[in-house]
This record gives C-alpha cells, structure tokens and sequence, in this order.
C-alpha cells in the first residue's frame, strides 16, 4: 500500500521525527526522584533538598528524594557504596575524578543525570555548580533578596559541567564584626561576654542561611563567629549548623585552639576565680583552658585549628598583661612557645588523626614574622594578612621563604572595623583578583579566608571570590562583572556595569600608602574626632593637643598602619572627600537612571547592592567634608561660618538613617538595630550636639588660632 503525504502532513511527520530524535540523544527533564545513596553523609543529603526546594521554588512542582531508582543520582567516590552504583549505571564515568580533591562530574548519561564527586564535597559543590548554571539560582540569593525566576518545565538536550581541583584548596568566609547580624532576629540567645558588642547569638535560622550560602558559593571552610564560646550551647549551635554542610570549621585568629580572652574569663568565673589572661604570668591556667577546649572542638570532624596567642578584643597579648616580656625577641619567643605547647594538646587529645594547622599572621604577627622572631610548628598553614583593608599584601608576605615544611594562605577583607569597609563595599573585583593573583602565584594558595563582615553588603565581592578562588586562570573581572550584571538585570546592562566601575573607581587613594583613606569607618573616625576637637574649642578650653601616633615600633601598630593611615592637612582633605563626594554621586545617578526602566524586583536588588550604598556615603562625604570646613572656620574665629557648615553636617548626616528605612524594609526590617560598631545614632546626635554647642557659644569666647 501507497501512502501520500500532503505537503502539511510532510511538516508534521518531520516535527515528530525531530522530537522523536531529540528523545533518542538523551532529553532530560528533571522530573525526580532524586536518589542520594544510603552511604552518603549529611550535606549531600541538605543539598539534595535544596535541589528540592529550588525546583519547587521555579516550578511549582515536589521532586521526590530517596535512595533508589533515581532521576538524579548523587554519588561520591570515597563512599564505596556509591562509587560500586556509579560504575554499575555509567561504567568509567568516575574514572577522572578518583583521588581528587572536591573534583565532580555532573553530566546526563541516557535519562539520567548523574552527579559524581571525588568526595562528597566534591559531589554537593557539583550539584550546586548545575543548579546555578542551568537552573539560575543565585547561590546567595538569601543575602541578595533575588528568587530564582518561574519556569514551567527543567529539560535540557544534555547537561554537561565538570570540574577539576579548585585553585584554593581551601577557601571560606570570617563572620566577623557582625554587628548587624547579631541582632537583626530576635532571639539567639545570650552570650557572656564583657565586650560592648554581640551580647546576642546570631539567630540558628539565620546562621542555617549562612552555611547555605557559604556551600552553595562553593566554599569549604568557615570561621562562624567573632569570639564563639563553644561551652555556650547557643553559640555551639552556630558550629553546628556549619559542621553539617560538611564544611571544615575554624576559629578567630584571637581564639587559639577555640579560646578566647572571653572564654578564658568564663571558665575560671565559674570556678571562682579572677585570673588575669596571661599565658605569661599562667601558663598552666591558659594550658587547662586550651586542652577544655580543644576536647569540645575535636567533636566535630573538619576543624582547622588556630594555633596562636593573642590577648583581649583584638589586641597583642601583651596589652592583657604589662608583666609580659617588651622586646619583641621575647614576645616572639612566647608566642612560638605558646603555639608549640597547643601543638602538644592536639597530640594528646587527638592522636594519630588527621590534622589541620593554621596560623594567622595578623597585625603583630606579621610584624614578628617579618623580623623572623617566630617558630611555626610544622605542617600548619601559614596565613599572611593583607594590609586591612584587602587592598593589598603586607611585607612578610613577600618576605618570608615557602618551606616544603608548611603551606600557605591569605586572610583577605572585604569588610573590616574600624577602618572600613563596613556598611558599603569598597574593593573591586579587579582589585581583589589582583590580590589573589599574586597570592596563588607565590606559593600562598593553600588557604584563603575572607572577612565577609554582615555578607549582605558584600554579596558582589564574596560572589567574585568565590570563582576566582575556585578557577583562578580562568577568572577575568572586567569580563565577569560583566557577565554578574548581565545574569541579574535584563535591560540598561551597560549603564549598570558603569554605575558599579564609577563606584569602585570612586574611593581615594592616599598619596603615599595607597590605600583607601575615605572608607565608612574611616570617615565616621575623622568626623568624629574633628567634632571632638570643635567642642573643646568651643567650651573655652585649652587647644586640644594633636593625638601622638602609636609607635611605629610596636608590632602590633605597625602591623595595622595602612588601617589609618597618616591624615593630610585639612584643605587636601576637603578636597579628596569632595573628589570622592563627586565620583559616589555620579555613580548613584547612574545606577538611579537605569533603575527606573528595570523591573522591580532587578530595581530593588540594584538599589540595595549599590544606590543606598551610594547615597549613604554621599551624605557621609558631604558631613565629613561640613564638619572640616566647621573646623576650619572655627580657626579662623569666624563662629557663624563654622555653625552654618555644621548645620549641612547634621542635615546631610540626618540622611542616612532616612536612606537605611528603606534599606531595611520588608524581610530586612530591623536590620541595623545591631548597628554599634560605625553607630549612625550616636554619630548624628554628637553632630547635633556640637552644632548645639556652637549656636549658644558667644562670639567673644572664640578667637582665630595664632
């Protein structure tokens, strides 16, 4: 029999053959199960759920998630049971990834999308690498307020990522300064601790999104908290939350084998004593405490300890205790001391397991270092600092020679107290990269760990830090900044990614340190301490004296000096924080005219990443630049000049709490009522007083400085 086609019946049979062929190459719909063998551990698990909840999230739809007969199958090599399923759905198909580090494979194999790493890192990270890149979850879309977009069907031809050893092997965030995390959930709980700062545990559910966050990005390690007193339940819960990610865990570089000056005081307060913290004037105090410590720590299966010894807050042990030996030959030969006998505990309390060391040289410690006055155990990683903040390495970073002995690191901040950043982001991408170039070409790509402050302010930073880290020859940061706008915004694309360089371009540079000299903190410190002097003047008092540097000699200044660094006569201050008022202004314009045309939810992304962050350190620069132009006049004795440039200081300052209602409104309301390392309120109501103070002094009483 003869069959005729007409020319729509031809359309139609070739449609259907080209669907049918489609079929037959592989498609893939993700439609579930999800199967994640019994073998695997805890994180492959939460990230099979997140898969889970990211496609519910798009589509509407509930994958189902068990241990057989799966769509998607997760599956790490070191697992035997799931390595003997790999080779029996796909025979060789893990063959490349056997004995790497966090290495995986994620590719459709028949209607079958198989996703098989080195190890269950490996595997999760995987998992997370084709969740953002096929089906378009931000991995910080928590921090970000940027839900996936609504899709009615997952189906690809074929899906094919892999993915080699990351650059660092390993790479994570300090949760530090978290002023605004403390407090933004009630409650997390109490801590004790003499410190006018985290009197809150950060809430569980939020430090859950943290350790989502951290994942997701691909990271592997996480220092959880400034100060943890893991003997507090609440604060253990944050390690908690992290451990089981199956992300490795560390401590403060001020909190040696897990202990605090805070914790230190906590122990022996509920023994009954009041002992000064010295490992200097007792040893065999400090000793006990560590080895308590370190027994709670050792619990958890990925630690890397902070070996070290540092005194109260964030200062040299020596500020603890004025007994302490005042050369730094001696100081040096404590610490290394201190750091052999945590060593000792270790082997004691832990032997024969596998062990991570590190060691952070930070502030005096780099200055030690440099001077070669200390004694690194061992097998720890050496962890150089960048000058505080990231803008670039400190000495003993090009100085010290790379032992096969040990391996080394970078610790790098995208926000930092008190200089800055803090409430704005500051470093580039193209500035970090640069950093992190260096660090990975001297032998020093080991570790890098990133100060992320609140991680909400730095969502840009922490997202370019975390493909450099991972792929660092592959990473362009003009052309990823690029490709990060274009992902996120859907129109004014190029007026976005000018609006972010005018921004970063922005900061000024001091002329001979060159570094940031304007950032937040930077400038609340200048305006402040001017409003200071402006008061004395004005209460009739004896001139204020000029506030004597620290010494350059003491390792712990001179390992902070790029912090603050040396300020410049007043009218070149006035005239660099009007420059930089300029370039944050022309930023915020143009972000401002390209969100108007944008969707609202890519408008609302835009202003909180960039236009209140701008607008903010606008109104920062014009105060800082009124309160210099008070002083100023206040020295020539001209009262009413100085009372009409302070009443622009308060009414530009006054903005800033206005521009934070909207900053923090819906799902972010309350967040900065931790606000108490920058303190806007208390920096507004020190403007007004001073304004005050300068509208009732009598003209008389003031007189041009000589």
């Amino acid at each position: 029999m003869n069959i005729h086609f007409r020319n729509s019946d031809k359309i139609v049979w070739l449609f259907l053959t080209l669907l049918l062929s489609f079929h037959d190459v592989g498609a893939f719909e993700l439609v579930g199960p999800v199967q994640v063998p019994a073998s695997e551990p805890e994180c492959v698990r939460l990230a099979a759920a997140d898969l889970v909840s990211d496609v519910q999230k798009i589509t509407g739809k509930t994958l189902r998630a068990g241990d057989a007969d799966g769509r998607v199958v997760l599956v790490s090599l070191n697992r035997p049971e799931s390595a003997a399923l790999l080779e029996k759905l796909a025979p060789g198909f893990g063959k490349s990834l056997t004995g790497k580090w966090e290495a995986y494979r994620v590719e459709t194999v028949g209607k079958r999308l198989i996703i098989a790493g080195s190890d269950e890192r490996g595997t999760m990270f995987g998992l997370y690498a084709f969740i953002e890149q096929y089906l378009g979850v931000d991995p910080l879309y928590y921090w970000s307020s940027r839900p996936p977009k609504k899709r009615a069907t997952l189906a690809w031809k074929s899906v094919k990522i892999s993915s080699g050893e990351p650059t660092f092997k390993f790479r994570g965030w300090f949760i530090n300064d978290e002023d605004l995390l403390t407090e933004w959930k009630e409650s997390g709980g109490k801590r004790h601790i003499d410190y006018p700062y985290y009197g809150q545990v950060v809430h569980r559910e939020v430090m859950r999104a943290v350790a989502e966050a951290l994942v997701r990005s691909r990271f592997n390690l996480i220092i959880p908290a400034s100060f943890v007193d893991i003997l507090n339940p609440t604060e253990e819960a944050l390690v908690q939350e992290c451990a089981r990610r199956g992300v490795f865990v560390s401590q403060h570089h001020v909190e040696p084998m897990g202990v605090s000056a805070f914790s230190y005081f906590n122990y022996w307060k509920k023994r009954g004593k009041d002992l000064r913290y010295s490992y200097f004037s007792h040893p065999a105090e400090v000793r006990e405490v560590w080895r308590v410590y370190a027994e709670k720590w050792a619990a958890y299966p990925n630690v890397i300890w902070q070996l070290g010894l540092r005194g109260i807050a964030d200062r040299p042990m020596w500020l603890a205790d004025p007994k302490t030996p005042q050369s730094d030959a001696d100081r040096g030969r404590l610490i290394s001391e201190a750091m052999a006998a945590q060593v000792k505990i270790l082997d004691e309390i832990s032997p024969r397991q596998p062990r991570h060391l590190s060691t952070t040289l930070w502030a005096e410690g780099s200055a030690l270092n440099q001077k070669k006055l200390l004694t690194i155990p061992e097998g720890t990683i050496i962890v150089f600092a960048d000058n505080s903040p990231g803008w670039k390495w400190q000495q003993d970073f090009y100085s010290t020679p790379r032992s096969p002995k040990n391996t080394y690191g970078v610790y790098y901040h995208h926000g930092l107290i008190g200089s800055g950043p803090h409430l704005a982001q500051v470093p580039s991408p193209r500035k970090t990269h640069e950093c992190l170039k260096t660090a990975a070409d001297k032998g020093a790509g080991t570790y890098a760990i990133f100060n992320v402050g609140n991680i909400r302010e730095f969502v840009l930073g922490i997202d370019a830090t975390a493909k450099m880290t991972w792929r660092m020859e592959s990473f362009e940061p003009d052309r990823w900044l690029t490709e990060w706008v274009r992902e996120r915004f859907s129109k004014q694309r190029d007026e976005i990614v000018k609006a972010y360089q005018s921004y970063f371009n922005a900061w000024q540079i001091h002329p001979e340190q060159q570094v940031p000299f304007l950032m937040d903190g930077q400038m609340f410190g200048a305006g402040n301490s001017a409003l200071g002097q402006i008061a004395k003047t004005l209460s009739g008092g004896p001139s204020p004296k000029k506030k004597t540097p620290p010494s350059s000699g003491d390792a712990f200044w001179s390992g902070l000096s790029d912090m603050h660094p040396r300020r410049l006569e007043r009218p070149e201050t006035i005239k660099r924080v009007a420059a930089q008022k300029d370039g944050l202004a022309q930023a915020l314009l143009q972000a401002q005219t390209a969100a108007r045309t944008l969707p609202e939810h890519e408008a609302a992304f835009l202003r909180d990443n960039l236009i209140y962050q701008s607008a903010i350190m606008v109104q920062t620069c014009v105060w800082l630049e009124q309160v210099q132009r008070a002083h100023e006049a206040l020295d020539r004795g001209d009262r009413q000049a100085c009372v009409e440039a302070l009443v622009k200081a308060e009414a530009a300052f006054a903005q800033i709490p206005v521009l934070a209602e909207g900053y923090c409104r819906g799902e972010w309301e309350n967040w900065y009522r931790g606000c108490k390392k920058l303190n806007v309120s208390a920096t507004l109501k020190r403007t007004r007083d001073v304004l005050e103070q300068a509208r009732q002094a009598r003209p008389r009483e003031i007189q041009a400085k000589p």
